[in-house]
């Protein structure tokens, strides 16, 4: 039966921060980064840090979470939530997370919608003054 129970279990992995970095494109030291800011925990093998599974899911969903804006410490929160209360908390907390940075997102698409259309005011106003200048810029 134990044979059994060894199939079904996926094999223990572990990852250098060479493989991660070049699976994910980041750098050893957002890896070092990552680790000193308890996002990721490897473990030691000599002076080599040995990342497991576990360790490149959670880098997967820390670069997720960066390239959406998400601050270190949400991503934390995030990853904590998993480690305390389970997937559905996490989840849950995720949303509540994502649903405020998309509200941030949307304000500075205003802000940077009303910037716009200022400078395209403006620039037509000094168009309309300089012409030659226009024409120069358009060559």
């Amino acid at each position: 039966m134990s044979t059994f129970l060894n199939l079904r279990r996926p094999p223990y992995r572990t990852y250098s921060i060479t493989q991660l970095c070049r699976e994910f494109g980041a750098t050893p030291r957002a890896l070092r980064f990552y680790e000193e800011q308890g996002l990721l925990s490897p473990g030691r093998r000599d002076t080599s840090r040995v990342y497991s599974y576990k360790d490149r899911a959670r880098l997967q969903l820390i670069l997720q979470g960066r390239r959406v804006g998400l601050s270190i410490a949400e991503i934390r929160d995030i990853l904590d939530t998993y480690d305390e209360e389970g997937s559905a908390a996490q989840d849950a907390e995720a949303l509540r997370i994502h649903h405020r940075r998309v509200e941030q997102l949307e304000q500075q698409r205003q802000h940077v919608d009303e910037a716009i259309a200022a400078l395209k005011e403006a620039q037509d106003r000094l168009t309309a003054k300089y012409p030659s200048i226009a024409t120069e810029l358009d060559s």
